[in-house]
């Protein structure tokens, strides 16, 4: 029976740790934190709980455009919408706990054995876990990453804070400045103002999200300026100091903004120093990534490795794809190598902007030809029977056979509608294949289906 030892019990590795399982390997996962380790216990999950609070406040803040009133909030005023923190972070810690008690329950009814420790890496066989050495044939790293610090904004845990310590704030912070304008700090910039929390986005580029869709940021941006948030463009921090009731910014050029709280959200780094990578043979990249190749195999023999310590793709889905594709391969199954082109992502802001396949600057470039069409989301039955004013629906395909590329949706649960497009990239299927499959009428998936007519290919046949 072929042992594995998984180091690491995010996505990458519990789902890693099922499929061999199932393929009738002996498996021992390595966890210090809990099974789901810290997508499930202080990420992923948490931060998507917080941002489905802020949805439904929005919402209510929105209804009154649809003719429906309320009275008789928390602070005695009509039409308030109140918000107990304390309770939502409650709530927040509990699911992630529940989810976290239910991925171990499942690993463990595969007879999969899950050690509560550090992993280590003795060599590329061994493994040592808290004060056990184990003995593996295969070995799979999936450590994850950790908040970026910088130098001068070190996070205190009271006033300058890392995602992760967000949870434990015991009132809505007055007035939160979020450094960094990647996905995470849109994500938390648009929950904390839908909450209530007066908000302060810096960003040190011309836009907010520069590596997402353009179109997709800039609807975003539009959306989050007209909700009341300060959004800060070219403005690079250089420090972050803590005041006697609150917080200083300071920008490279000189500005300053004061807030109450900071978050800062400027990336992550890998979780692979001090475990025996290096020393076992294992490369890393300058950044401390794990080098793997399109099967999750890195330099040492018998030893794959999954998840954010690669810098692949940060996402969840992506984790665990590489999990399962590590065990098959180690396994010896038939498998697929990694298609990054086919990987379909979300961002969880509100609305939401979801993509999958081509990008849009990669077609701008002259890289990619393709056609392509937008549809803006008001024209969409549903979406003015719903008030949903702001997003759109583009897809992209090939100018002759009409094989969808890929596409971008800006639309609330973009994230449900991009799977559509997403298995239209995944099988190759054409446009006219996807203006000829049925969609609900009204439904904001018909805007999918009718972004593809609008692409037909005269003459082709489906």
């Amino acid at each position: 029976m072929t042992r594995i030892v998984i180091i690491g019990g995010g996505p990458g590795g519990y789902e890693a740790a099922l499929v061999a399982a199932q393929l009738g390997a002996q498996v021992t996962m390595v966890e210090q934190d809990g099974p789901g380790g810290a997508c499930v216990l202080t990420d992923c999950v948490p931060s998507k709980t917080l941002i489905a609070t802020s949805v439904r406040k929005q919402a209510l803040l929105d209804a009154p455009s649809l003719g429906v009133s309320f009275s008789g909030g928390p602070d005695g005023d009509a039409g308030a919408v109140g918000v107990d923190l304390p309770l939502v972070n409650k709530r927040v810690k509990e699911l992630a706990q529940a989810q976290s008690a239910d991925i171990a329950t499942r690993v463990e009814a595969e007879g999969v054995e899950i050690i509560k420790a550090r992993g280590r890496l003795v060599d590329p066989q061994v493994v040592r876990a808290g004060d056990r050495t184990i003995r593996a044939d295969v070995v799979l790293v999936a450590t994850g990453a950790t908040p970026r610090v910088l130098p001068g904004a070190e996070p205190d845990g009271e006033r300058i804070l890392t995602w992760r310590q967000l949870y434990d704030l015991e009132e809505l912070p007055e007035h939160l400045i979020v450094v960094g304008s990647g996905v995470t700090g849109a994500e938390f910039a648009g929950a904390y103002r839908s909450l209530g929390a007066e908000v302060t986005l810096v960003s040190s580029r011309d836009r907010m999200m520069p590596n997402e869709d353009a179109d997709g940021a800039e609807v975003l941006e539009e959306v989050y300026r007209r909700r009341g948030m300060n959004v800060m463009g070219r403005s690079r921090a250089a420090s972050v100091k803590r005041t006697a009731d609150g917080v200083v910014v300071t920008l490279e050029d000189g500005r300053t903004a004061e807030g109450s709280h900071a978050l800062m959200t400027v990336g992550m780094i890998p979780n692979t120093s001090g475990i025996g990578l290096e020393e076992a043979g294992v490369q890393l990249d300058r950044g401390g990534f794990v080098k793997v190749d399109k099967v999750s195999r890195t330099s040492a023999p018998g030893v794959y490795a999954a998840g954010d310590c690669t810098g692949v793709l940060m996402l969840a889905s992506v984790a665990a794809m590489q999990g399962r594709i590590a065990v098959w391969h180690a396994l010896g199954e038939a498998v697929q190598p990694l298609r990054l082109a086919t990987v379909a992502s979300n961002i969880f802001t509100d609305p939401e902007i979801a993509a999958v396949g081509v990008a849009q600057r990669a077609i701008e470039a002259g890289e990619i030809e393709a056609n392509v069409v937008k549809l803006p989301l008001a024209t969409n039955a549903r979406a003015k029977m719903q008030g949903f004013n702001d997003g759109f629906v583009k897809l992209f395909c090939r100018p002759h056979t009409g094989i969808v590329l890929g596409g971008v949706v800006v639309a609330p649960r973009a994230s449900e509608l991009i799977l559509a497009v997403s298995v239209a990239v995944q099988q190759r299927l054409t446009v006219d294949q996807l203006a000829h499959t049925f969609a609900v009428y009204p439904s904001l998936s018909g805007s999918i289906t009718e972004a593809a007519r609008r692409l037909m290919q005269p003459g082709v046949s489906i």
